[in-house]
């Protein structure tokens, strides 16, 4: 028997509260049955392409009627071991398929977001190479747009790589945003800027601890300094915080973390 959470958090914040749908080591109906009733919305985490890992028709069905019965939210990370930047063209329209049947094969479930990786792949930060990486990107995202795709429902996630490196992307077919606030402090970004520059179109915020370059842990492990910044930014947003964690323990320190920081930023405000 898994543990359950201590209390609920639905409804507490301005922005919806949720996290993943792997915190305990069971599938995605269990994982959602148990955490229904404490948080606002579920991170769905379809990371893997091949069929036999995606949940099936079914089990959709089944997360569709815990949504209803728990008034339950999803979004869904879309996979990330495939790539619309591939070299070779084939592999970057079988991508672009494959998304697009992930997509279909969510949408009865009404996702906030589609979470999207446009991974930097390249060995090497030459000019040149940057350039071929984001022509690449720019056709497929064209393309797999022209397929019907609602733009704002897709929203790329913040990585290894400067945001700005896509704005020509982001701004030609309206996608939406995902700040990663985890990733930015492990790659060194200033979350502030980001968030100054792109809050009006992100739509979710990833966010968990970092410690030592080590990120997706829990949020008690962030240094006062960056906590700081990070009340800061939950205070001027309304869309859907995951906490990306993905076990037990990481998620009920996280939300215990998460309400003291809130308490404190009441009281600030109070003051």
């Amino acid at each position: 028997m898994y543990p359950a959470l201590p209390k609920s958090y639905k409804g507490l914040y301005p922005f919806k509260i949720g996290t993943t749908s792997y915190i305990y080591p069971a599938g995605y109906t269990q994982n959602v049955k148990m955490l229904a009733p404490y948080v606002d919305e579920i991170e769905l985490l379809l990371f893997e392409s091949a069929p036999d890992s995606l949940p099936s028709n079914h089990e959709i069905k089944k997360l569709l009627l815990l949504s209803n019965e728990f008034d339950l939210t999803y979004n869904v990370h879309l996979p990330t071991d495939i790539s619309l930047s591939d070299p070779e063209p084939s592999i970057r329209h079988t991508t672009m398929e494959t998304l697009k049947r992930v997509i279909d094969l969510t949408s009865s479930l009404s996702p906030s977001t589609y979470t999207l990786h446009l991974s930097y792949e390249e060995k090497g930060f030459e000019t040149e190479r940057i350039k071929n990486w984001q022509d690449r990107l720019y056709s497929s995202v064209k393309q797999f747009m022209a397929t019907g795709i609602n733009s704002k429902m897709i929203s790329i996630e913040t990585l290894a790589y400067p945001i700005e490196w896509v704005e020509n992307i982001l701004n030609d077919f309206n996608l939406s945003v995902c700040i990663d606030l985890g990733h930015l402090m492990v790659y060194g970004f200033d979350m502030e800027t980001v968030f100054n520059r792109y809050c009006n179109r992100t739509s979710t915020i990833h966010l968990h601890g970092v410690e030592n370059h080590k990120d997706h842990l829990s949020l008690d492990r962030l240094s006062k300094e960056k906590s700081k910044i990070v009340r800061g930014i939950l205070k001027r947003f309304k869309g859907v915080v995951s906490l990306e964690v993905f076990s037990y323990q990481h998620l009920k320190d996280s939300l215990t973390f998460l309400e003291k920081l809130w308490q404190c930023m009441k009281t600030s405000i109070t003051i």
